[in-house]
């Protein structure tokens, strides 16, 4: 099955998942603006504030735009360069929150290799409305098993290559992220990869987020947190200024 992305697939999920912010920023603006016939407001003071909710609620989609719509993103050519062995023989898992838009993809470059999805997505820890609103439109990869996020139903040292694509931040809590990690580390095979994607909690992202780049976590808690999960070797390729690669071994 293959998937195809509408124009501008990622801005529209940016907005349907996190509705209820622009819900709030929009109203809030509205007062505001509202606000100025009833209140003496000191002019400079009125248009930086209105200026900065008009970047925060801008800036977020335009940078998702460049990122998931316009850079090449979902094409996977950022995968490829890897040159992952896709064999028979090979074993891949990909491991996403309740949010799947990678699987397909994955398979129709890995065809010959065998994939299983997982999905971590614990309804009573993992709280965040986005996601929940995420779920009910994902697309679900054939024989997806719901999995707790600290035990996989597979062996020790039998997975080739791991994905973690824009997933594992939704584990919110830094004792269960390492628990996660460890079982990563368990499953993958000796010359095996854990590769993940995210966002990070920096300067670029803050300047894209504002404070939402607060969803994400540094990138010092990663190497912390696949350093305690037994992980040996952890390297860093920027996909854009606000999206990282790690490979770890």
């Amino acid at each position: 099955m293959e998937i195809k992305r509408k124009n501008f697939q990622g801005v529209l999920n940016i907005l349907s998942f996190n509705r209820h912010f622009y819900w709030f920023g929009f109203i809030t603006l509205a007062l505001i603006i509202s606000s100025k016939f009833i209140m003496d407001w000191p002019n400079n003071l009125y248009w930086i504030v209105i200026l900065v909710f008009v970047y925060g609620l801008t800036m977020p989609l335009i940078v998702s735009a460049y990122v998931y719509d316009f850079s090449g993103f979902y094409n996977f050519d950022w995968l490829k360069k890897m040159n992952i062995a896709d064999a028979k023989d090979k074993f891949n898992l990909n491991i996403n929150a309740g949010f799947d838009e990678t699987s397909y993809i994955l398979k129709s470059i890995l065809s010959r290799s065998n994939l299983q999805v997982f999905d971590f997505y614990d309804a009573k820890r993992h709280t965040e409305p986005a996601i929940i609103r995420a779920r009910k439109v994902s697309f679900v990869y054939p024989n997806t098993q719901q999995i707790p996020s600290n035990s996989f139903p597979l062996n020790d040292s039998s997975v080739d290559n791991i994905f973690l694509i824009s997933a594992v931040h939704e584990i919110r809590h830094y004792d269960e992220k390492v628990q996660f990690l460890k079982e990563c580390r368990r499953v993958c095979k000796p010359q095996g990869q854990v590769i993940m994607v995210e966002h990070l909690r920096d300067l670029p992202n803050f300047l894209a987020f504002t404070i939402g780049f607060t969803h994400f976590f540094s990138k010092g808690t990663w190497a912390q947190a696949f350093e305690d999960a037994g992980f040996i070797s952890f390297k860093e390729k920027k996909f854009t200024p606000f999206m990282s690669i790690f490979i770890c071994n």
